[in-house]
């Protein structure tokens, strides 16, 4: 294959998550016209990173987080959105870095861009950790937003099996709001963060949908 079919190639491949919404909000049931999908949620992983970096003064290598939060969605053009609660956390890592490699096996620096992914997964170096808090943070912060909107009906969850978990029922309980309890039960994540617990407060406390 030449070098401009593997360019086209990926793009295309890449270009399918414009049109998958995220699992989680499918879920929730949310109420919009427009549903944020894989791709938007990669955008939004990638700006917040670069806020974040700005006004904590992080010291990482920046490139590389933006590098992992382009990367690590790859395997959900072959094997979907999964969420926790449809499989262990161990199958979709088998899952996902097979699709991963599927996905970049026509690329020249298909094992660089592999091995970016294994290091989001690992969770050992600043970068992926940082890069993780990220995508966690992003999520919370889309469900504020949503929340803020009123999209989700709390009393038409019947169908959705994340409300039959344990941890999520004893924070819907506690909490008055879908967004609190979200923030709250994803607040473990941050634990070793306090930039990011800080933004997560702020969030939790105030309305963010309008910021200017």
């Amino acid at each position: 294959m030449s070098k401009e079919s593997n360019v086209i190639e990926f793009y295309v491949l890449c270009n399918k998550l414009k049109n998958v919404v995220r699992t989680g909000w499918i879920k929730w049931g949310v109420n919009k016209e427009r549903v944020e999908s894989i791709a938007e949620h990669i955008y939004g992983t990638q700006m917040l990173a670069i806020a974040m970096y700005s006004e904590y003064n992080y010291d990482l290598d920046l490139k590389k987080v933006l590098f992992m939060l382009a990367c690590h969605e790859l395997e959900e053009i072959l094997i979907g959105d999964l969420t926790p609660y449809e499989i262990s956390k161990e199958e979709k890592e088998i899952m996902g870095h097979k699709a991963v490699k599927e996905v970049l096996k026509n690329l020249m620096n298909k094992e660089e861009i592999n091995s970016l992914v294994l290091e989001f997964d690992a969770r050992v170096t600043k970068e992926a950790l940082f890069a993780y808090h990220i995508d966690k943070l992003e999520c919370d912060l889309q469900c504020k937003l949503y929340d803020e909107e009123k999209t989700v009906d709390l009393k038409n969850q019947d169908s959705n099996p994340i409300c039959k978990d344990e941890r999520v029922q004893y924070f819907m309980n506690k909490e008055n709001s879908w967004s609190s309890m979200w923030i709250e039960c994803d607040r473990y994540h941050f634990k070793d963060d306090k930039n990011f617990e800080s933004v997560l407060d702020y969030a939790k406390n105030n309305k963010i949908g309008k910021q200017s």
